[in-house]
């Protein structure tokens, strides 16, 4: 038995167990690493000196990249650390900062995509009045509340985690610090605090996903009574990349929270971790570039203009 001031460091679950599958695990969150940072460096880039692109829409883009770039730094170097040098720890005050700034990422991201949402239903829907309701300073306000929310749900998350009595020892079944996994530790009498924040935490999901189903049926019914083939595909392109960004992080990561406890196993969970943390920023730019006409007109310039000057 052990409580939580008496533990040092957690023991992280190794994502191979021969070496050589060690490095071949090093080697694929390298390259998912580089593509994440080239992918949403590139959108970043682009959007902050293309005049052109200082758009609602762009803008949230531009901070939906920073938070994917946030959370897969976030997770992914010690992994790739532990792999590389055959190890598993990770500090206890380490573990506190893995946990704090995944969630903060991740739940800025979730209000992002909300917000995302909220903008293509105005620009479809409403357009008459979208310079009125997402005007600069609109954008301003709305983008500082979806980063502030993060920030206090990951402090409140963070802080009630870490004061709860470890009573199971140091060993978390996941290659990151996460909170079901540091429940697995706590006392049976402990949690039950922990477990009313993470229901209201999943209360608000819960509402963000019903605003984006509302807003998508009022979209989709919207564009179909567009007259012109041409201007259906346009809203649809638009739109499009949005719903699978959406799609992606939300089915990734209920499945991995929600799937029921008979098909559950450390292999099936590990591999629902990395779909749900590390793929989906690196997919996300590629996603946006490859379906926005614009985007991808805007990047091959400043790639060009970049090349040309040397």
């Amino acid at each position: 038995m052990s409580n939580s001031s008496s533990i040092s460091h957690f023991l992280l679950l190794a994502l191979a167990e021969t070496r050589q599958l060690q490095l071949l695990h090093f080697c694929l969150l390298l390259g998912i690493s580089l593509a994440a940072l080239l992918g949403n460096g590139l959108i970043i880039s682009t959007v902050a000196c293309g005049h052109h692109l200082h758009t609602p829409m762009f803008f949230f883009l531009l901070n939906l990249a920073l938070s994917d770039l946030g959370s897969i730094c976030t997770t992914v170097p010690k992994a790739m650390h532990n792999s590389l040098w055959d190890t598993s720890t990770i500090s206890y005050t380490g573990c506190a900062a893995q946990l704090f700034f995944f969630l903060f990422f991740i739940s800025a991201e979730l209000s992002l995509l909300t917000i995302m949402c909220y903008d293509r239903y105005v620009s479809i829907c409403k357009p008459l009045h979208y310079g009125t309701l997402l005007g600069s300073r609109a954008c301003a306000h709305m983008a500082a509340a979806a980063w502030a929310s993060g920030f206090l749900n990951a402090l409140l998350q963070t802080a009630n985690t870490f004061s709860l009595s470890l009573c199971h020892g140091n060993a978390l079944g996941q290659f990151f610090c996460e909170i079901p996994q540091i429940l697995k530790l706590s006392c049976s009498t402990s949690y039950l605090r922990e477990l009313g924040l993470l229901t209201v935490s999943a209360s608000l999901l819960f509402c963000c996903f019903v605003f984006m189903v509302f807003s998508y049926v009022q979209i989709f019914r919207a564009v179909l009574r567009i007259p012109s083939e041409q201007g259906r595909h346009k809203a649809f392109s638009t739109c499009l990349p949005h719903l699978a960004v959406v799609s992606l992080f939300i089915s990734t990561g209920i499945f991995a929270y929600l799937k029921p406890p008979s098909i559950s196993s450390l292999s099936l969970d590990l591999a629902l971790s990395v779909l749900y943390s590390v793929v989906p920023p690196a997919l996300n730019p590629f996603i946006y570039s490859l379906r926005n006409q614009e985007l991808k007109a805007a990047v091959w310039r400043l790639m060009i203009g970049r090349f040309q000057e040397h």
